[in-house]
């Protein structure tokens, strides 16, 4: 992508209305929109930057035999009652509206009955277990507030995966492979040594639950850790059962703060026994389906990266989920260099390099600088007189305060 054909613009100022880092920097970078508190738009390399995570956790949910599917936003009245979820005295993030009928439906927050509505139509037999199915769903939660950029959203992506078991020993060999998912999700992704798997209550499904949580100041969450066992626990469950139960004590724990990036939780008969999603066994004899539901959020772990790895020059991303891999900047008005900028840019393309090209004639090299450091690709590679006069390219890691000059060729093979 060249620079120039980019309709979005970085902007000199952070957003008066925001108070998140993650928001203030995607904001002034042009990868975010903000349409109002708590609902963002994904612009161009914003939506590059999600689709490199989506590929991630789409890789690893496939891995572990999950199943694709995409449900619908929109939501039966009728069907939630049967799990007494309907009510905003129960639920109280519901967004509802109404049908030309009058008949009254929501906008989804979460897809466990929907789904098992789905699964009554394929699952009848234990021949038909264990399975796993999955989506990338847009979902709506009314959230008395929404602050902390994308991070807490009322309209975000979610991936949830749903597993179904014949029973809970079958479940928990499914639940393993899922936490070892996660944890290669977050190291692909950059902030694996960051991210602590963290005991935790398990709310309305279960007595706890397992989170992932990424320490972080922006955090809401307090965790404590063991450093030595790479594991945490969530201040609302720390209790001397919980540490014995993963064999550790008060005294090894440190106290962080964190936000939570991802949480699996065993569901049980919680959906399938009100749903009547059942199955015969080997004997014939019916049993409810033992599900298990895993979640984790896109853009919220889009907006974790940002918090944790940026600087005070701007964002800083991983390669693995980086908008480009290359950012080219060619300087000065040199016939030349920009020749050889231009030449570089197809070279790059052909071999299928990811690059954006600051082409643009009208900004000086200190802008170009600045704009490069904001978005924060990997490697800033710098044409310019200077350079060619040197005998090459300019090349910098985000991460490095000074760069070197190397042959094209030679900068060429090294990221082959």
């Amino acid at each position: 992508m060249k620079q120039s054909t980019l309709f979005t613009k970085t902007q000199k100022e952070s957003p008066a209305d925001e108070v998140s880092k993650n928001a203030e920097l995607l904001i002034k970078a042009g990868f975010i929109n903000k349409e109002m508190a708590g609902v963002y738009s994904y612009l161009p390399l914003g939506l590059r930057v999600m689709k490199k995570i989506t590929g991630i956790i789409r890789d690893e949910m496939n891995a572990i035999g999950g199943q694709e599917i995409v449900m619908t936003a929109l939501q039966d009245q009728a069907l939630w009652e049967k799990t007494d979820r309907w009510d905003d005295k129960k639920v109280d993030i519901w967004f509802k509206t109404k049908l030309k009928s009058g008949s009254e439906i929501g906008l989804g927050w979460s897809h466990e009955e929907p789904l098992v509505a789905i699964m009554k139509n394929f699952i009848s037999s234990y021949r038909d277990l264990p399975t796993a199915v999955y989506q990338f769903q847009t979902k709506f939660r009314n959230e008395t507030r929404a602050k902390s950029g994308i991070m807490r959203c009322r309209e975000f992506v979610m991936k949830d995966l749903y597993s179904f078991s014949r029973n809970e020993a079958e479940h928990e060999a499914f639940y393993e492979k899922a936490k070892e998912a996660y944890k290669n999700i977050f190291k692909r992704a950059g902030i694996g040594h960051l991210t602590y798997l963290t005991f935790a209550s398990g709310g309305i499904f279960s007595k706890y639950s397992h989170e992932f949580q990424t320490v972080t100041a922006a955090g809401e969450d307090t965790i404590y850790i063991d450093e030595e066992k790479g594991i945490a626990v969530n201040h609302e469950v720390l209790t001397d059962e919980v540490l014995a139960q993963i064999g550790t004590s008060r005294e090894k724990l440190v106290e962080q703060t964190a936000v939570e990036v991802g949480n699996i939780f065993t569901l049980s008969d919680r959906f399938s026994k009100p749903l009547g999603l059942k199955f015969k066994d080997e004997n014939g004899e019916e049993k409810n389906v033992f599900m298990g539901c895993y979640g984790i959020g896109p853009g919220r772990l889009m907006g974790t990266i940002v918090e944790t790895l940026s600087d005070d020059k701007g964002m800083i991303w991983p390669e693995s989920v980086a908008p480009f891999r290359v950012h080219l900047l060619a300087l000065g008005e040199d016939a030349d260099a920009r020749d050889e900028a231009e030449k570089l840019y197809t070279q790059l393309q052909a071999q299928g390099i990811e690059v954006l090209f600051d082409d643009r004639t009208a900004v000086s090299a200190g802008e170009k600088f600045a704009d490069a450091d904001l978005i924060g690709i990997p490697w800033r590679v710098v044409i310019s007189p200077r350079s060619l006069k040197d005998g090459g390219v300019e090349v910098k890691k985000r991460t490095e305060e000074k760069g070197s000059v190397i042959k094209i060729e030679d900068f060429i093979a090294s990221l082959k």
